[in-house]
């Protein structure tokens, strides 16, 4: 009898051991980072590079750093004396503001640098029309300092005097006056509106904008001295429940205008220093700055906004003659004076300091918004490197 043949066990799915295969474990993936570099890593950065915070902090000591190195050469060249008070000319304040200018040129080269920029430019110098707007910022500087003015001077509340210049004297300190406003207005608008506005829009939330206005009112409450603190106050407290409802909204954007109310506060706290000036004078600064913020918004880039700081000052300080926070310039053209109640003269601290100015400074915002806020806002360079 023949043996009975047992069918071959069918083959198994592709893949797929067989049973009496000897099973061997795999090894577990090696990770090549251990957790603490992981942890280090998370500190120092985000998604979009290094963080926010230590941008900003990296930032200020570089600026200081190079600004002290340009200041020894600067000394040594004889062309400062820092151990000396200088009047309020022109060539004190081009070589007093070249000195930050440069520092500030310095800091934002090597962190476009270390955080893969392009250039220094990707610091909110971008945008379409960028030389259109700078020269309408020109235009609406000049305009809305002349209609304060004006409107100090129909309610007697400052006076003309004599012309103080004659020939080519009017140009020759018109055009220093010029370079120096113009290097202000870089500084403090490259400073606030363009690498700060920047660098916080993109790591900012409301919990780190209430801690750092915090911070800045407990120091200014602490020290006990400045002039004007309670406009920085004001302006810390105006911006407070907007940003809390945008933070709550989760709004599109929110980042943004908590970044704009901690650049705007700390643009009234830097002028706290200065001399003469008063709480409205410091609040009308911290809303400028705003409005500035707005203008970066709308236009895309901080070129309208430079363009109207450097008006501003020197329409102000220039061509009326009038006090610029305490500080009458030597080589002025027009010469004015304040008049009568120091809530509407501004007193010492000048036009910038009288009630009038607030209701200019809204006025330059609706105009702001009126040409350029029907239109789609313009992406700042951040949001067109995000998209």
């Amino acid at each position: 009898m023949e043996p009975e043949i047992q069918p071959p066990l069918p083959e198994g799915l592709p893949g797929e051991k067989s049973p009496d295969a000897t099973f061997t474990p795999q090894p577990a993936p090696f990770d090549p980072e251990p957790w603490e570099t992981r942890a280090v890593r998370w500190v120092f950065l985000g998604g979009q590079g290094l963080r926010a915070g230590w941008s900003v902090l990296v930032f200020f000591l570089l600026t200081g750093l190079i600004s002290a190195a340009v200041g020894f050469v600067f000394v040594k060249l004889h062309l400062v004396d820092l151990g000396k008070r200088t009047d309020f000319t022109a060539s004190a304040v081009v070589l007093g503001e070249l000195i930050p200018f440069l520092g500030l040129v310095g800091a934002a080269a090597l962190l476009a640098l270390i955080e893969r920029r392009r250039s220094l430019l990707a610091f909110n110098l971008t945008g379409p029309r960028c030389a259109l707007h700078f020269f309408s910022g020109l235009a609406a500087g000049f305009l809305a300092l002349s209609a304060l003015v004006g409107a100090m001077a129909w309610g007697h509340w400052l006076h003309f005097g004599p012309v103080a210049l004659s020939g080519a004297e009017i140009f020759k300190f018109g055009a220093i006056w010029g370079c120096a406003f113009l290097l202000v207005g870089c500084v403090e608008e490259g400073t606030f509106r363009c690498y700060l506005q920047f660098t916080l829009t993109r790591g900012i939330n409301f919990w780190w904008a209430l801690g750092t206005i915090g911070l800045v009112c407990l120091g200014l409450f602490a020290r006990s001295r400045g002039n004007g603190v309670w406009g920085v106050y004001a302006v810390a407290l105006l911006g407070l429940l907007p940003c809390l409802w945008l933070h709550l909204k989760k709004a599109e954007g929110a980042g943004f205008w908590q970044a704009a109310w901690v650049t705007s506060t700390l643009f009234g706290y830097i002028h706290t220093g200065n001399n003469g000036e008063n709480w409205i004078g410091i609040f009308a600064a911290a809303l400028i700055g705003f409005v500035f913020c707005v203008s970066v918004r709308v236009t895309g880039s901080a070129w309208w906004a430079i363009g109207c700081h450097a008006a501003w000052d020197w329409t102000e300080t220039y061509f009326y003659g009038a006090a610029d926070s305490g500080n009458v310039a030597t080589g002025h053209y027009l010469t004015t004076s304040p008049a009568g109640n120091a809530l509407w003269s501004g007193g010492t601290d000048g036009p910038e300091g009288s009630l009038l100015v607030l209701g200019v400074i809204l006025l330059l915002l609706a105009a702001l918004l009126a040409i350029y806020g029907r239109r789609k806002p313009a992406p700042t360079i951040l949001e067109r490197a995000i998209g």
